[in-house]
């Protein structure tokens, strides 16, 4: 969660950084998978979690967008999320069984819950949701064991640039009516951010990322001037 909040009324009043203990410790969802349905296009992806899903998976963008992810207009910015399956509203990568196939690759979403993320000024901090999990007593864990994201700093750097580049562009959406703009930006921005596939640069899954991510930042930071 990265809109405007009152924490008041959803969370417990703390913000949490990488090092500090919260409450969301759930034995592994023990069966449960509540918070894998009905969560309809609030799944948002950022390009890690589509490098991420490729290599996890072994497929490209467009094959994912056949039935697993779909693009939704967030804040004007064509972004992808993850799909629910029409029937049982249940995640497009949710089990028979109610297992997640791809929670050693999660998305960035999914790693965080019950856990959001609020920004003041040039940093964030994480909060807890305390009425989404409906898990019971949770036990006291370690805020980066319970994302287990490989080098969280660097993660957390990359998460706050990007969530920054985004604000600027959309920023550019809300100046501009023409819709050839407004069309032109988006179809960029989602080919040089998803659609291009990040090679594997490394033998150790997701090194070679935040290089190519950073190379192409910068290309798009000049890339989007234009558009104003």
């Amino acid at each position: 969660m990265e809109r405007e909040i009152d924490l008041k009324e959803i969370s417990d009043g703390r913000l949490y950084g990488a090092n500090d203990m919260v409450k969301a410790g759930c034995n592994e969802c023990a069966g449960c998978f509540s918070c894998c349905q009905g969560m309809g296009n609030s799944i948002i992806l950022d390009p890690y979690d589509i490098y991420n899903l490729e290599t996890g998976l072994g497929t490209a963008f467009e094959e994912l967008m056949e039935n697993k992810l779909e693009l939704n207009v967030v804040d004007g910015i064509i972004q992808p999320n993850l799909k629910m399956q029409e029937g049982n509203d249940c995640c497009a990568f949710l089990s028979g069984e109610g297992r997640c196939a791809i929670h050693g690759f999660r998305p960035g979403f999914c790693r965080m819950f019950p856990l959001g993320r609020i920004y003041e000024g040039n940093d964030f901090c994480y909060f807890l949701q305390v009425h989404e999990c409906i898990y019971p007593n949770k036990t006291k864990v370690k805020v980066k064991k319970w994302l287990e994201i490989p080098e969280l700093g660097k993660y957390e750097a990359y998460i706050k640039d990007w969530h920054f580049f985004l604000k600027d562009a959309q920023k550019i959406v809300k100046e501009t009516e023409n819709e050839a703009i407004l069309k032109s930006l988006n179809m960029y921005l989602l080919k040089q951010f998803y659609v291009r596939p990040y090679e594997d640069l490394a033998e150790e899954k997701g090194k070679g990322f935040y290089q190519q991510f950073y190379r192409r930042l910068e290309e798009a930071k000049e890339a989007i001037q234009l558009y104003r």
